[in-house]
């Protein structure tokens, strides 16, 4: 929460100082998250939640509005909001699945017929370089904020099992529901506030309604006010991230 909000004031604030013209904020979808899906969904649709379940979708929230609310005519502001950003060097997402199906504790949330939003990770960074040649005072995409991901979105666990698949792990083979997720997030989140314990849980209420729930986006406001548009197809982006993934991972041998 602390650097989120605060780190953002800040930036802002020496930005100002500093005659900065253009300000782009790296937000997130999860700021609008409310738990229910989003399937198609422009900005008009998706405010801000009033409770959120966890600190750093409320902490992206605030800090998204710190930003736009700074937008003027001496600095302009954006805020772009790509989802689960991926591919070679990811340090979260896959090394994570990797790691749990490895250990025999990655388990599908839900039906599995959610479709989820991906951004490849060249995708998002063309995306903040397309802004930022549009952005300047009373320009169209000052002052506001946008979804951005690949084209289309996936199916989120058959694309995590082709993933699996691709680089010689099994497919997930067991599976729980979306309440029980949560209930098992809840009673997570309580045991480490109690105990004091570091990190997160290895389940909380935002990650089950996250893994069980649609959220894919309009990606028609951010086309016509910057000309945003991909730079990798998805079949490119996955290649290139499955082949650094097998030369730079070590994937555990009781897993293959």
């Amino acid at each position: 929460m602390q650097i989120n909000v605060e780190g953002t004031r800040n930036l802002l604030e020496a930005c100002r100082a500093a005659g900065v013209p253009r300000f782009i904020y790296t937000g997130s979808p999860s700021a609008t998250f409310d738990g229910s899906n989003a399937e198609n969904a422009k900005e008009s649709d998706c405010g801000y939640p009033e409770h959120f379940e966890s600190d750093y979708p409320e902490s992206k929230a605030i800090a998204e509005q710190l930003v736009l609310a700074s937008n003027d005519g001496e600095m302009a502001t954006t805020a772009l909001r790509p989802h689960l950003i991926w591919g070679p060097g990811d340090p979260h997402i896959i090394p994570r699945l990797i790691e749990r199906r490895a250990q025999g504790r990655l388990a599908q949330v839900g039906d599995g017929s959610n479709k989820v939003a991906i951004t490849y990770i060249d995708n998002a960074a063309a995306a903040h370089l397309q802004a930022a040649d549009a952005l300047a005072p009373g320009s169209e995409n000052a002052g506001r904020a946008y979804f951005i991901s690949d084209e289309k979105p996936v199916v989120l666990w058959e694309w995590i099992n082709q993933l699996l698949l691709d680089l010689g792990m099994p497919a997930i083979n067991r599976q729980v529901s979306k309440n029980m997720a949560h209930t098992i997030g809840r009673v997570l989140e309580w045991a480490w506030r109690l105990l004091g314990l570091r990190g997160e849980p290895p389940m909380t209420r935002f990650v089950a309604a996250q893994m069980a729930s649609s959220h894919w986006y309009d990606l028609s406001a951010a086309r016509t006010d910057f000309d945003y548009h991909m730079v990798i197809t998805p079949e490119e982006a996955m290649k290139r991230t499955l082949d650094a993934f097998r030369e730079h991972s070590a994937i555990p041998e009781k897993s293959r």
